[in-house]
């Protein structure tokens, strides 16, 4: 029998799939093997209604939403292949297959059944620090030119059939791992938030009944998509453009452009990314999904904080790029750096456009970058990867936050007690990289300081920008400062690989958020 409908159930069942989604990501940071997921949380947990529509997400990582919604929208638009059933995983990473953003981040997803009906899907993407690859670590050298070189490409396959573990598939992933026994430990833990997901969801549906769930997932897109349309109204209607520089692909292609075209009528919004630099030879391209996620992330804050990020608060955005421009690359193009560095760039140019037509609601550009490290020896069988936070871009109201992760990243920090006793490394100096903020009314945040002193040979991959084209100011304030990478005190530039020895010494300086407004007089 179906419960009648009230808002007093609505709101309790909305936050139960959020608390299942949440839970999810709980079990899979406490259970995961490698430090990139237990320490610094590069993981995100969703559910997806039976249509592939996202109905919950776990506020982690705003760039997974594009490589989930890749996966899921693949499987349900060929369920006759996939012939679905209870106990079922699918695995994918292949960023043109629908499987991820790029390589390292594996995403599983699983049906939910009952008496062979199917009736959600749970979802977890994982960053694994090694995908096989070039060099340790991310798994991507800085001047990778095709994704040939960047790892294992996992297309969609189930590595679980009927909760009977696929061992050929397994092996065939595990062979191509250089730390097998991390990798195995944090797949084991993401079908075991699965299983928990699966779980819960299903108490979930006996408790209240399929008529009931099914009624409330339709009004958490219907609420969602609401509360967008009545903030696009916020939004003086016409079209704003902005365009923003990458600092290079690696490979010494220079000032590679972002363009963007918003267009909005108070019930739609089109965000066109024509005038884009075509896709180059470095690894900064990435597929249309991650262009997609960084907008859909922009238009959430613009939402009141308790909007539900599901699929109905994405439904009036349309979304274009030319194809094989850097943001809808073709393959085999190198993608790695375009997740973490494209993502973030994408951020600043929507955000710059709307400022045009938002002013006093836009924050300056924050630092732009995740600054990527990875790190590793084939011969000592160990691999590490992270990324670090900047300054953050001020606002009309408050200064930029110092040292902190902006926009598309959501990760921690590494602890240097972690660091220490987990890795050959030391940390040498660990603090705010003060006066990196731009000034202005409102300061923007500093970045930070992070220096390294290797204790055994190893190899470096750095992926990192703004360290040239440095964080705008808004209203008049300055841009940040660009920030550095420094190895013996000798500058590195903003992507490369190199080996280094015992005693060398590692400093990553990263950039500073912009300032809003003049300085006071």
């Amino acid at each position: 029998m179906t419960r009648p409908m009230d808002p007093v159930t609505s709101e309790v069942l909305l936050n139960a799939l959020l608390s299942i989604a949440e839970e999810m990501n709980v079990a899979l940071v406490r259970s995961a093997y490698s430090t990139n997921i237990k320490e610094r949380r590069d993981c995100s947990c969703t559910l997806f209604d039976h249509l592939g529509h996202l109905v919950a997400l776990a506020e982690n990582i705003p760039i997974h939403l594009g490589s989930m919604q890749g996966l899921i929208h693949k499987v349900c638009s060929e369920k006759d292949r996939w012939d679905l059933k209870p106990g079922d995983i699918i695995v994918a990473n292949d960023p043109y297959l629908g499987g991820g953003s790029h390589l390292p981040d594996v995403t599983l997803i699983k049906p939910v059944f009952s008496r062979n009906r199917l009736l959600d899907f749970v979802a977890n993407i994982a960053h694994w620090t090694d995908v096989g690859g070039r060099t340790p670590g991310v798994g991507t050298a800085g001047d990778s030119t095709e994704i040939f070189q960047e790892g294992m490409r996992i297309p969609p396959a189930k590595i679980v059939k009927k909760n009977v573990m696929d061992k050929d598939v397994k092996e065939l992933l595990m062979s191509n791992m250089r730390n097998r026994k991390e990798r195995e430990g944090d797949l084991t833990a993401q079908i075991s938030s699965l299983h928990l997901g699966e779980k819960r969801l299903k108490e979930l549906y006996r408790e209240y009944g399929e008529a009931t769930i099914k009624a409330v997932q339709d009004e958490i897109f219907n609420y969602s998509e609401n509360w967008l349309r009545k903030s696009l109204k916020d939004i003086p209607e016409g079209t704003y453009s902005f365009t923003d520089m990458m600092d290079d692909d690696g490979l010494g292609h220079e000032d590679i452009n972002i363009s963007v075209s918003i267009s909005v009528d108070h019930h739609d919004v089109t965000v066109d990314f024509t005038g884009t630099s075509a896709q180059v030879n470095g690894n900064i391209n990435c597929p249309l999904s991650v262009a997609a996620a960084a907008v859909y992330y922009v238009f959430r804050c613009l939402m009141p904080a308790q909007t539900p990020a599901c699929a109905g608060s994405f439904k009036p955005i349309t979304i274009t790029a030319p194809e094989g421009c850097l943001l809808k690359a073709k393959r085999p193009a190198a993608v790695a750096a375009g997740n973490v560095e494209t993502s973030t760039r994408i951020v600043d140019v929507v955000m710059g456009a709307l400022a045009k037509a938002l002013p006093d609601k836009i924050p300056a550009a924050s630092h732009g970058s995740m600054n990527n490290l990875a790190m590793g020896s084939i011969q000592d069988k160990w691999d590490y990867y992270e990324t670090m936070g900047g300054g953050m871009g001020a606002s009309s109201v408050t200064g930029g936050i110092d040292s902190v992760q902006t926009h598309m990243t959501n990760t921690r920090n590494t602890p240097v007690e972690v660091m220490e006793s987990v890795y050959p490394v030391r940390i040498k100096r660990y603090a705010i990289r003060e006066g990196s903020g731009g000034s202005g009314q409102h300061k923007g945040g500093d970045g930070l300081v992070r220096e390294f002193e290797f204790l055994k040979p190893a190899t470096v991959t750095l992926l990192t920008e703004r360290r040239r084209h440095p964080a705008w100011g808004l209203n008049y304030g300055d841009a940040g400062v660009t920030g550095s990478n420094k190895l013996n005190n000798e500058n590195l530039p903003p992507k490369t690989t190199l080996d280094v020895k015992a005693g060398d010494q590692l400093t990553i300086e990263t950039p500073g958020g912009g300032g809003w407004g003049k300085v006071p007089d």
